[in-house]
């Protein structure tokens, strides 16, 4: 049996955030050593109750440690999603257990365990850059030993979600975002919203139906937790939900989920006034690549994927009263 792969995966927790944490903690090819937090989708004090919520439903709750890291981007005033994800949730609130968040800071922990699992540990990136450019500032020689970061952010076709050319996780902080592209990582995969995420990821009714028609503790979350996404998508002209986070994660564990993958310099859009965020990924041929981006993925394959992980009934879960 392949040893596991050593992980951390560095959230903004609101829903498909959510998902992505249960794809880290409870796929056995992973070795989830910590949860960092970042200002993005939520409020910093939602996302970390929503973190350690999934990790009580998990049952990992005071096995992988949390740390708190930046409430704010680099040089920008932190910009909400919440009228997309409501609280991240769906109301849940988590029963206090006196379990508590670390003492070190994301950036901090980020480079100890760098450290320690030099050129093996896989950074998933789902939310804000900007606790792995402060990574990056603390430590010279941070990037060249991740052993791979994958990020969740950017569109290849320049459409965005938050703003006509801007991606939510590269619009919050565009500075931290064109940081981590300059760094120098040498394994460096980015799950973007356009094409991917708008093609092969997003769950239409039939398919949320069909994860509730599991009835399991871990199916009613995504239910609950996935709503307000789901109405707000609809509303934005979408098919359903979208889920690029919890891709982010299970690509980094099985890079064959992706079918089509490409090679590009990317940059990010710093000073334009109606392109702040803008993401350009440079396909000339004379281009240098710092990404490999996942243009395709079996989409079939990875709803099975989730709706299997969902049906299952962790050991030791703590179940909020809602669920139960």
């Amino acid at each position: 049996m392949n040893p596991r792969i050593p992980l951390v995966i560095d959230t903004d927790t609101a829903a498909d955030d959510c998902f992505a944490l249960l794809v880290g903690l409870l796929d056995p090819r992973a070795d989830l050593l910590a949860v960092t937090m970042v200002a993005g989708n939520v409020g910093f004090d939602q996302q970390v109750h929503n973190a350690l919520l999934t990790l009580e439903l998990a049952g990992r709750l005071g096995e992988v440690p949390v740390h708190l890291g930046a409430r704010e981007p680099l040089e920008r005033e932190w910009r909400s999603a919440s009228e997309v994800h409501g609280d991240g949730v769906g109301g849940l609130r988590r029963a206090e257990t006196g379990h508590t968040t670390s003492d070190e800071h994301a950036a901090d922990a980020l480079v100890r365990l760098v450290r320690e699992h030099r050129g093996e540990l896989t950074i998933v990136a789902i939310g804000p850059l900007t606790n792995i450019a402060l990574a990056v500032q603390r430590d010279p020689e941070f990037a060249a030993n991740v052993g791979r970061l994958t990020v969740m952010g950017g569109s290849i076709n320049g459409r965005g979600n938050i703003t006509p050319a801007a991606e939510f996780n590269i619009y919050v902080d565009p500075e931290a975002a064109q940081i981590v592209f300059d760094a120098g990582f040498a394994d460096l995969v980015v799950v973007p919203w356009d094409p991917t995420t708008l093609r092969d990821l997003v769950f239409d009714a039939d398919a949320v139906a069909r994860i509730a028609a599991q009835d399991t503790v871990l199916s009613r979350f995504f239910v609950r937790a996935n709503q307000a996404t789901f109405d707000f998508d609809l509303g934005a002209g979408l098919a359903g939900s979208t889920h690029p986070d919890s891709l982010s994660v299970l690509v980094s564990l099985d890079p064959t989920f992706a079918v089509s993958t490409g090679r590009y310099r990317v940059d990010v859009e710093t000073v334009g006034e109606l392109t702040r965020g803008a993401t350009v990924f440079d396909w000339k041929p004379d281009a240098v690549p710092n990404a490999l981006a996942i243009e395709a993925v079996d989409a079939s394959r990875f709803f099975s994927y989730l709706s299997e992980l969902l049906a299952s009934e962790p050991t030791g879960a703590v179940v909020p009263e809602a669920l139960a």
